[in-house]
């Protein structure tokens, strides 16, 4: 089951990937409950980041519908390895700093066309890597390890507390895309300087960590965005019209 606050989150999302759709040349399909998996490793590994490896499921094309909805007016068919396939499955690959992260351990190497096949080895179709209180923002070797990606990688972000040895870095420039919780219509009453400072809480972990914010990106070796669509088991966006097929 994906928490109803997330559900919520990743609606909203997926409303902003409609209307930011004229800036992608391709998409991703990623089910919930994948997701939620991610937000937990991320947070029962800090203080350390995590490297995740992702699979698409041949047998699950994105449904045309939902695929043509959140096309734009310039679409790359053949962008990268896995496009137009549901992601099925992720695993933990490696954790460490900025810098170890990126390269698989030899466990999950073979001498098999190891020379040919990079740092990442191949054994993925896309890769995922967190950025622990940190904006969702590539940096250096975030680019250069995307150079070894058959098909596209993300960076989760998480804001969140009790920070520990890691306090929110913010002093980074590049696009961002946030998970906001609902904007509240009634107008709030006065409350302390505490209360007024304090960060809202979108959700809880069951590592016990207060989750501030969520952000997440795609990009592609070449360095153009792709678009994530959060979806359910049957493969509609959350947040879905089935009526007018379409979001509201």
């Amino acid at each position: 089951m994906v928490e109803a606050w997330l559900v919520t989150l990743m609606q909203g999302y997926n409303r902003e990937s409609y209307e930011q759709r004229a800036g992608y040349l391709a998409q991703v399909h990623m089910p919930g409950h994948v997701f939620q998996s991610l937000i937990w490793w991320a947070l029962q590994s800090l203080p350390d980041e995590i490297l995740v490896g992702i699979d698409v499921d041949a047998q699950r094309p994105h449904r045309v519908e939902v695929e043509d909805y959140f096309s734009g007016d310039e679409v790359h068919k053949q962008l990268f390895q896995g496009q137009g396939y549901t992601i099925k499955e992720a695993h933990i690959v490696n954790r460490g700093d900025s810098y170890s992260v990126h390269h698989l351990p030899e466990d999950w190497t073979d001498d098999m066309f190891s020379a040919d096949r990079g740092s990442r080895a191949g054994r993925f179709t896309h890769w995922l890597h967190t950025h622990p209180n940190a904006p969702a923002i590539p940096s250096g070797p975030d680019a250069d390890a995307a150079q070894e990606t058959t098909g596209i990688d993300m960076i989760l972000g998480l804001r969140f507390s009790p920070e520990g040895p890691l306090p929110w870095f913010d002093d980074v420039e590049g696009t961002r895309r946030s998970m906001k919780a609902p904007e509240k219509t009634k107008k709030p009453r006065k409350r302390s300087f505490f209360a007024r400072h304090a960060l809202p809480v979108l959700g809880k972990a069951p590592s016990g960590h207060s989750i501030h914010e969520i952000q997440l990106i795609g990009f592609h070796k070449s360095g153009v965005g792709v678009n994530i669509i959060f979806v359910d088991d049957a493969g509609l966006p959350y947040g879905w019209d089935e009526g007018n097929n379409k979001m509201p």
